[in-house]
């Protein structure tokens, strides 16, 4: 379907990321703030480095069956919009609309918040005094009903936002050219990080059988597993952008197969690493555990170093996030499902100019919302519903729609899509056990779409009759 542009005309998205570009999203885009802090919460959750590794190795696997499963979708619809294509397909367009309007809203949004946030958090080990409070807003909506604090970080955390916010409006090929090179640099400070753990002569093998005293049971281990997956959250959003990556029926599957896998490898060898040199005791007593870890190693300008590394991590993955999410919202709006100035592509740049602008916007304001650990819960509940539902996809429409083409199938069908539904409706009951605030506020946030949705549909039925 065309879209309208900016001037009034009609434009398209154009097709110029290849592979290198999207296996970049992938990884990129994965790989952010998560793998610095999320330790923490993991093992206080759990107790010991063993089972820790293991919900890595879990959460991992559990990436891969979802990437196995999306590869067939995004083979068989390469539209810009991801979930909400293959959502539209299966189930209709009221589920495709609950889909756009959570990224729109609250799970794509608050992803970038929460990456914002976790840069914000390493930015301050150069500069404490950005965790200063500056304002208090003198309402009830802060921590334990607190008024809401304002921090001299979080207001810098919006500037950055923004300001990738206007370097993808300048074109597809500026934001993807900056994830390409920001992507690159990440892997190789991580390979360096890793290494100075492993092989300067600090790491002890005594350090695998610390433990403390935690939770655990399948309580704690589906809340650690919430910390892992916001980790690893972020596999999927490579379809978002599939209108505009050359041969999609050939790079959407492997980009998602091969970066999955990649950032598999680079969570176990960078935990392996933080357990290697510190014991479970200091992991849980530190917010910037590889910050910690490199202090142990090299001393102060260590932990400097790898503050420095976790930034250009944070850095490329806000940068996906925003050119990926945009085109959510965009893709709705192009079927009249949503705001109209969302649909308008730029007619020299070839982006949805609006979409870009409004998701980065939204995204800064909700960085005033909560902590780090607040906002990634607020991300997971809707995301992995959604999640479960795309997933899920997969079969209904082997059922619906035998006559669409699949250039891919998914390996391991119908196990691989089934398990993994299965392992998120079971999420999904923990974390709204564990955390009923932060996964109330998602519900209520995806309810209050529902008139909009009734608004829009008559409109384009009356549109269809005239």
């Amino acid at each position: 379907m065309p879209e309208t542009g900016s001037t009034g005309g009609v434009h398209n998205l154009r097709r110029d990321m290849g592979i290198w570009t999207a296996v970049s999203l992938v990884v990129g885009t994965v790989i952010g703030s998560g793998i610095f802090i999320v330790p923490k919460t993991m093992i206080v959750e759990m107790g010991s480095p063993f089972w820790v590794l293991a919900v890595w190795v879990f959460g991992g696997v559990l990436s891969l069956a979802g990437a196995l499963t999306y590869a067939e979708l995004a083979a068989m619809m390469p539209e810009a919009g991801g979930e909400y294509v293959y959502l539209k397909e299966a189930y209709g367009p009221f589920f495709g609309f609950v889909y756009g309007w959570t990224q729109m809203w609250v799970a794509k949004s608050a992803s970038v918040a929460t990456l914002a946030t976790g840069f914000f958090y390493y930015l301050a080990n150069f500069a404490p005094a950005l965790e200063n409070v500056v304002a208090r807003v003198p309402l009830p909506i802060g921590e334990n009903g607190g008024p809401l604090e304002i921090r001299a970080g979080q207001l810098l955390a919006m500037g950055v936002i923004l300001g990738l916010g206007c370097v993808n409006w300048l074109g597809v090929r500026q934001g993807a050219g900056l994830q390409v090179s920001v992507t690159v640099l990440k892997v190789a400070l991580f390979a360096a990080v890793v290494c100075c753990g492993l092989f300067m002569g600090h790491a002890h093998a005594a350090n695998f059988s610390t433990s403390i005293a935690a939770r655990g049971g399948a309580a704690g281990f589906f809340a650690a597993l919430v910390a892992a997956l916001w980790a690893y959250d972020g596999w999927n959003n490579v379809g978002m952008v599939s209108g505009e990556i050359r041969n999609p029926q050939r790079n959407l599957p492997l980009s998602l197969i091969l970066g999955t896998l990649l950032v598999i490898l680079i969570y176990l060898a960078a935990n392996i690493a933080y357990f290697a040199v510190l014991p479970a005791s200091a992991v849980a007593s530190s917010n910037r555990v590889a910050a910690e870890m490199m202090r142990r190693v090299f001393g102060s300008w260590g932990a400097g170093a790898v503050s420095f590394a976790a930034m250009i991590s944070i850095f490329a993955a806000l940068n996906g996030s925003l050119l990926t999410g945009s085109r959510v919202p965009y893709a709705l709006a192009r079927d009249g499902y949503f705001f109209r100035p969302f649909a308008r592509v730029h007619p020299r740049r070839h982006v949805p100019g609006f979409s870009i602008l409004a998701l980065s916007a939204w995204s800064a304001v909700i960085v005033l919302s909560g902590r780090f650990d607040q906002l990634f819960t607020l991300v997971i509940f809707p995301s992995w519903i959604l999640y479960g539902m795309a997933a899920a996809a997969v079969l209904v429409l082997r059922y619906k729609r035998p006559d669409l083409a699949r250039p891919y199938r998914t390996l391991g069908y119908p196990v691989v899509p089934i398990v993994f539904v299965l392992v998120a409706v079971l999420l999904l009951g923990f974390t709204l056990k564990n955390s009923p605030r932060e996964s109330g506020l998602g519900l209520i946030l995806i309810a209050a779409g529902f008139p909009f949705y009734r608004n829009w549909s008559r409109k384009l039925r009356r549109s269809a009759n005239s």
